[in-house]
């Protein structure tokens, strides 16, 4: 199930760039500069958290939280234009009742790597 629909959805991914820099672009003429920047700082420090609990979280046990902690990252990372990060969390969102564990750890490391890949295009 999981290479049936994750790993296209994964080449795809890899085409895009992580980040589309003209999301962040449109905060800051909403929120300004001080805004968006400490939001975006918000945005870091909770991603970083939500992905480590993703890793203490049971599959079996906590499934609906997983969904809605994936459902919140998914649009929080879409608002700073994190394609790729966007898109795994609504992967999870929408398979975490039917994942297996080690489908679960893969996309987990997929959103660990696109979390990444994020940061290093993030602007200056």
């Amino acid at each position: 199930m999981f290479d049936v629909t994750v790993a296209p959805a994964q080449k795809a991914l890899d085409a895009e760039p992580a980040r589309e820099p003209r999301a962040y672009e449109a905060l800051v003429r909403e929120i300004g500069e001080d805004g968006a920047r400490e939001v975006r700082e918000v945005f870091w420090s909770e991603t970083s958290a939500r992905l480590q609990l993703f890793r203490t979280l049971s599959l079996a046990q906590h499934h609906g939280r997983i969904a809605r902690e994936a459902h919140s990252l998914k649009s929080a990372a879409g608002t700073f234009g994190y394609v790729r990060l966007a898109a795994l969390a609504l992967t999870l969102e929408q398979t975490a009742e039917r994942l297996g564990d080690v489908e679960f750890r893969d996309l987990l490391d997929l959103m660990d790597a696109a979390h990444a890949a994020a940061r290093v295009q993030e602007p200056r």
